[in-house]
């Protein structure tokens, strides 16, 4: 096995360590797969190391309306971008492998699972978060519905579940309590409060489409 010590003698011989190529290999994995162009391949930028293992690119992107400008390691998703550095702390964090739905966010209007989308991948995108959803001291809708219905219990879910359900009404999925229930299937709520959340999501899409 490589030691610390070891990187740091092979740091001395090359200019870069085993680390450092592995940090900038993973980078450029990351870049092929998501397809950035070569102008923000060309971006890619820690100073302290040569230009194919540089690690941040810059994305500009509009949050709840506000434009942000950020230098993203471009394995950093979208969730840990939103409540890290953007202190949008409403998406949460639940299973980070995008099957419980607790961090749904919208993007460009669709619902998108943020602990799996890559942030360099949202640039020049709309996100709204659960912190956008209202107008000022107006409650959305769903917002409400979720309130009249007692549709939460611990409420760790429930910015999710309450994303996900505006997009369930927008996506025209939200005709009956079969339907809601089927397309509302990847937002889990461990506390069981099932019964609730359909029954709101049933209510607010009355209001919605009103």
């Amino acid at each position: 096995m490589t030691t610390d010590r070891q990187d740091d003698v092979n740091s001395d011989i090359s200019g870069l360590s085993r680390r450092d190529v592995l940090k900038g290999g993973t980078a450029l994995g990351v870049l092929a797969v998501t397809g950035i162009d070569s102008h923000a391949l060309a971006q890619i930028g820690n100073p302290s190391l040569p230009a194919a293992f540089r690690t941040e690119i810059e994305v500009s992107f509009r949050v709840n309306g506000d434009r942000s400008s950020l230098a993203l390691d471009p394995r950093s998703s979208l969730l840990d971008v939103l409540r890290d550095q953007l202190g949008l702390t409403g998406a949460k964090k639940g299973c980070d492998h995008g099957q419980c739905g607790a961090c749904t966010v919208h993007v460009d209007g669709r619902r998108v699972a943020s602990c799996m989308t890559l942030a360099v991948q949202i640039d020049d995108l709309d996100i709204t978060t659960i912190e956008g959803l209202s107008e000022g001291d107006d409650l959305h809708p769903m917002q409400q519905a979720f309130i009249d219905h007692d549709a939460l219990q611990c409420g760790y879910c429930t910015p999710g579940q309450i994303m996900a359900g505006v997009a369930c009404v927008r996506e025209e999925h939200a005709g009956s309590p079969q339907q809601i229930r089927e397309y509302m299937s990847g937002n889990l709520c461990r506390c069981g409060a099932y019964p609730g959340i359909v029954a709101a999501i049933a209510d607010a899409a009355r209001a919605m489409e009103g």
